[in-house]
């Protein structure tokens, strides 16, 4: 039996939940609560994630894991990542933040990885190796692709604002995703911490293609600005990631639970978006 499309299963995570709130489990083990205490750094990973699933899962549309969080802590790491993804699987989707950009036959190896070994639903891709990559990692409409256009990073600017015949870089991405778009599986990824980029994306890309909003929260991201901007799309179109900002909300004792509660926080608040 064929699996959904990849976007109807993001709406339908996201009309059960009634927004669009993306939690990026992206843990800093510089950053891990003392109350963990001092045993080896891989299971204090893994406590700490347990930890953060149990008090957000009630309020998270989507979880991003971010590779290199766990890279950090060699291949241990990459083991606890794989027990998370296969827990959450079956929940809510989870978005793999690869930012990967290669050759084909390369792509369709992390979609291996991605898809097949790790369970994820979706990743994160560059598109400066061409298009012929993006297809590579996404042959099959179950499992999405976000295609980084605008970053939440301030150098982001230096190659995405490059002019190009269609407008500037980041522009010439959205419209090119858009018209990719028909297998129902294309994102974007685009950040929240300029004014303006999220209403313009929205114009350029029309209601119906996804769009991951990282940069709320520890990146500066004014989150009633993008709640403004951010009209316009169809249910299960917008993804609004907190990593940090929910992830270290406390370092004290109660660490989940104050993770559970800014989770909490971030949902009531894009659930007035409708």
């Amino acid at each position: 039996m064929a699996l959904p499309l990849f976007y109807e299963t993001l709406e339908r995570s996201v009309r059960a939940r009634g927004h669009g709130l993306c939690v990026g489990l992206d843990p800093d083990p510089g950053r891990f609560p003392a109350s963990l205490g001092t045993g080896p750094i891989v299971e204090r990973l893994a406590r700490f994630l347990d930890g953060i699933v149990e008090h957000t899962l009630p309020y998270a549309s989507v979880y991003k894991c971010q590779l290199a969080s766990y890279l950090a802590f060699g291949p241990e790491g990459v083991a606890v990542l794989a027990r998370l993804t296969r827990r959450l699987r079956g929940e809510v989707p989870v978005i793999l933040d690869l930012k990967a950009s290669d050759i084909p036959n390369t792509m369709g190896l992390y979609a291996r990885a991605a898809f097949d070994a790790f369970g994820c639903s979706a990743v994160t891709a560059h598109p400066l190796m061409g298009w012929e990559s993006i297809e590579a990692l996404g042959q099959d409409p179950a499992y999405g692709v976000f295609v980084v256009a605008r970053g939440s990073n301030p150098g982001a600017k230096d190659v995405q604002d490059l002019p190009t015949p269609r407008g500037p870089l980041w522009h010439w991405t959205l419209l090119e995703l858009q018209s990719r778009a028909a297998r129902g599986n294309l994102g974007a990824v685009v950040g929240a911490t300029r004014p303006g980029t999220l209403s313009e994306a929205r114009r350029l890309l029309g209601p119906t293609v996804p769009i991951l909003v990282p940069g709320i929260g520890a990146q500066g991201g004014d989150l009633d600005a993008m709640l403004r901007e951010a009209r316009g799309g169809r249910p299960g179109t917008l993804l609004v990631n907190s990593s940090r900002g929910i992830l270290f909300a406390s370092l004290g004792e109660d660490w989940a639970e104050a993770a559970g509660r800014e989770a909490e926080r971030l949902s009531s608040r894009l659930g007035e978006l409708g």
